[in-house]
C-alpha cells in the first residue's frame, strides 16, 4: 500500500507556477479532452488562466448518437459563452462508437469503474495524446479527474503512459480538489447546461446518477 500518495493537485499547482515563472511569451498551449460541458466548466474557467486551451471532444463510448450531439453542442455553447482570459477553441474527434464497444467487448456485465471503464479511458487519453502530439500542444489533460466517481490516480497513470507512448507531455491533475467539483454545479446552473445523468455508454445507462454532470 502505498503510504505517501501522489498530490495531483499540489502537482499541477507546481508546474503552473513553474510555467508563470519561465517566461512572459505566449501562454502555453494545451488540448483538454472533454467529457462534457458541465465537467468543463470548471476546468475551463481555471486552466484558461495560464494556457491557450483547445477542447477536444473525443467521446466515442457515447453510443447514441442523438444524445452524442446534444453534448457537443452544448459544449460549443459553453465555449461561445463563457468568458475566458486566453483563447479557447474546439476540436472534434471522429465519433466512432463501434471502436467503444469492440473494446468494451467481453466486460458489458463489469462494473461501473472497473475493467471496461479503464478501456474506455485508456482508448479516450490514447487518442487525446496522438492529436495533442499531430498538433505539437505543449500538454494535454481531461477533464475526467473532476468526476468524484472516477478514479483520478488511474486517469493520471494512464496519461503519463499515453505521453511517453506518443512524445509529447501529460499536464497531471486532480480537478475535484479546490472546490472544482462543486464550483462545476455552480457553473453548470449558471449557464443552464444539460447535465446528463450518465456517462454515455450503453452499459452505464444501467447505473443511474453515474455521472457527476447528471442531474443530483
Amino acid at each position: 500500500m502505498n503510504q505517501n500518495p501522489r498530490n495531483y493537485q499540489k502537482e499541477l499547482d507546481e508546474k503552473i507556477a513553474g510555467l508563470a515563472g519561465q517566461s512572459s511569451g505566449p501562454a502555453p498551449t494545451l488540448l483538454l479532452h472533454s467529457c462534457c460541458a458541465p465537467c468543463s466548466s470548471y476546468v475551463l474557467e481555471y486552466l484558461s488562466q495560464y494556457f491557450e486551451i483547445t477542447v477536444f471532444y473525443y467521446n466515442p463510448n457515447i453510443t447514441e448518437e442523438p444524445e452524442y450531439r446534444k453534448r457537443v453542442a452544448e459544449v460549443k455553447r459553453l465555449i461561445s459563452e463563457m468568458p475566458c482570459h486566453y483563447p479557447v477553441r474546439f476540436l472534434e474527434g471522429p465519433y466512432d462508437p463501434e471502436r467503444f464497444l469492440e473494446i468494451a467487448r467481453g466486460l458489458e456485465d463489469a462494473p461501473e469503474g472497473g475493467a471496461r471503464c479503464n478501456r474506455c479511458f485508456r482508448l479516450r487519453l490514447s487518442e487525446t495524446a496522438k492529436a495533442a502530439k499531430a498538433g505539437n500542444f505543449d500538454f494535454f489533460t481531461t477533464t475526467l479527474t473532476i468526476s468524484p466517481l472516477k478514479n483520478a490516480p488511474l486517469l493520471n497513470e494512464i496519461g503519463e503512459e499515453m505521453a511517453l507512448l506518443y512524445g509529447t507531455a501529460f499536464l497531471n491533475s486532480d480537478f475535484k480538489k479546490k472546490g472544482g467539483y462543486q464550483r462545476s454545479i455552480v457553473l453548470s446552473k449558471e449557464y443552464g447546461l444539460y447535465r446528463q445523468d450518465y456517462c454515455g455508454c450503453v452499459f452505464s445507462k444501467r447505473t443511474e446518477n453515474d455521472c457527476p454532470g447528471g442531474n443530483p
